[in-house]
């Protein structure tokens, strides 16, 4: 791959002479960045697709080709992804239905919006693997027909389709009202009863894990039920069962339902698998009678997902913020914390309380200045990335936490020039730090120039516009590829290097342009 070409074709101030020439040099890499250029013409976008090949499936799905510019017989492919846009002609459509390349089936099972013939030439596809496809995505009076289709792996995707009508999906769950099962993908493909190993060293096996099959399908039915569980569209009244079932999985699945009715939370607040109790704890149905229970809760995942639950009491967030570990990340029910509630929590005498309102970005002006004068490091690292707080204030916050909430304010969109450059040379250094100022609008280049000496922080800090030209140019050549494409993408990377850069790969396809631009910077 050649990564300063590839950074080249990405960089937004790419002259729009250079583009085309880029294009005509352009390898399979440089295209992918190509195709994504905002500024790409349709006539760059029909000679990028006619230069390489595959860039024809991204210009389809970018909008950036139309039917008009596509054969589809020389390139199936982009226009099989017209079709998945809804772009393609619906002849197209009628061909690939007959296509004998079973993979082209395969993805125009997928397409939506096909035609009635289409639709039902792939339903009578002799390789169920279409007809499986077909049923994952098409339309509802289709997926009433194949709910009755005699393939268990059928059954099982059209269990996963949103838009099979829900009482389909409850025959699904119950199996009334419709044939047995005849055959599944394990008994298609071994003598049964037979059990796939998921570590089986054969590699002509691809059954999936736990596969099993002793001629009742019983894998592949197990899979429906989970497919049934996760659709929406499933009546919540045929899955109730569910909660006793011996799956743990199946029963994970039921605890995260919506519209969970209160008893049937309230058994399996019970169960004897903490995964379960997991789920209905992240569950926004559960009631706060559930929500008291499981807040008791030995198992620590219980509880940090319980602390995640937008409607959580905050007298039992407190008690969870006090013995769960929670991290740092707003928390649904602070986000909606009400104003009284919001003055309450900055006065609480619990840090953690104090550091979760911090994470808040709208918080009143008093309340935020409030929580970054805090005693606690936590709480001020948290709304170190406040908008709004002023420089002597991000100031006092270094001065008095140091390190702890360096990052945090050299990630404040309002943190000026002159302190990000201070940031920069804190002693001891801090990586992450230096990482936020290298991305930083406001860094000034005396302070990206010392992000330079932190391997990650240089391979952003090298597409910083705001980087000393020279170095810029010097850093193409860098060791590491990473931060060679960053500064070939940077926008103050000159026009002279860029057009110099292009004719290199012009003369020379196989070298690496900057390879001969000097030291590592």
């Amino acid at each position: 791959m050649n990564h300063v070409l590839c950074g080249l074709a990405a960089n937004e101030a790419l002259p729009f002479e250079l583009v085309g020439r880029l294009i005509a040099v352009a390898d399979e890499d440089v295209a992918h960045s190509l195709a994504r250029r905002a500024d790409l013409g349709r006539e760059q976008a029909v000679a990028l697709a006619a230069r390489v090949e595959e860039s024809a499936v991204q210009l389809a799905y970018e909008g950036r080709l139309t039917a008009a510019d596509i054969d589809p017989r020389t390139r199936p492919q982009a226009a099989l992804a017209l079709l998945d846009e809804r772009s393609g002609d619906p002849e197209w459509a009628r061909l690939f239905a007959r296509d004998p390349d079973v993979e082209r089936r395969l993805k125009l099972a997928a397409c939506p919006g096909l035609p009635a013939d289409v639709r039902e030439t792939l339903a009578a596809d002799p390789d169920v693997r279409v007809v499986v496809e077909l049923a994952l995505w098409t339309t509802a009076d289709l997926t009433a027909r194949l709910a009755h289709h005699p393939h268990a792996e059928v059954r099982r995707a059209v269990a996963a389709n949103e838009a099979t009508p829900p009482r389909v999906l409850a025959m699904l769950v119950s199996g009334e009202g419709l044939p047995p099962t005849e055959r599944c993908l394990v008994c298609d493909a071994e003598e049964t009863p037979c059990a796939h190993d998921p570590h089986s060293p054969r590699l002509d096996c691809d059954l999936r894990p736990g596969a099993s099959c002793d001629g009742s399908h019983e894998s592949t039915l197990h899979e429906l039920a989970q497919q049934a569980l996760q659709n929406p569209a499933t009546p919540i009244r045929v899955l109730l069962g569910f909660a006793d079932h011996p799956s743990a999985l199946l029963r994970g699945l039921l605890a995260a339902r919506p519209g969970l009715p209160p008893e049937t939370a309230a058994r399996l607040s019970g169960d004897p698998v903490p995964g379960v109790r997991a789920e209905l704890a992240g569950n926004p149905a559960i009631d706060d009678a559930v929500i008291r229970v499981l807040a008791a809760d030995r198992d620590h995942e219980v509880r940090r997902r319980l602390a995640h639950h937008p409607r959580v009491p905050l007298d039992v967030l407190s008690g969870l913020a006090a013995a769960t570990r929670i991290g740092s990340s707003l928390l649904p029910r602070m986000a909606s914390a009400s104003p009284a509630e919001v003055e309450d929590l900055a006065r609480s005498s619990n840090p953690v309380l104090r550091m979760l309102l911090a994470e808040r970005r709208d918080l009143p002006a008093g309340i935020r200045d409030t929580l970054a004068d805090d005693p606690d490091a936590k709480v001020v690292k948290s709304v170190a990335r406040h908008p709004g707080l002023s420089e002597a204030r991000l100031r006092s916050m270094v001065e008095r936490h140091g390190a702890q909430v360096v990052a945090g304010v050299a990630a404040n969109p309002d943190t000026p020039p002159a302190l990000l450059e201070d940031l920069a040379g804190h002693v001891p250094p801090v990586r992450k730090a230096l990482c936020e100022i290298a991305r930083h609008p406001g860094a000034t280049g005396p302070a990206l120039l010392v992000c330079l000496a932190d391997r990650k922080a240089r391979r952003v800090a090298a597409g910083h516009p705001a980087l000393p030209t020279e170095v810029i140019v010097e850093l193409l050549a860098d060791r590491d590829w990473q931060v060679g494409q960053a500064a070939a993408a940077n926008p103050s990377l000159p026009a002279a290097v860029m057009a110099e850069l292009v004719s290199e790969s012009e003369r020379a396809p196989g070298k690496r342009p900057g390879a001969g631009a000097g030291g590592t910077g």
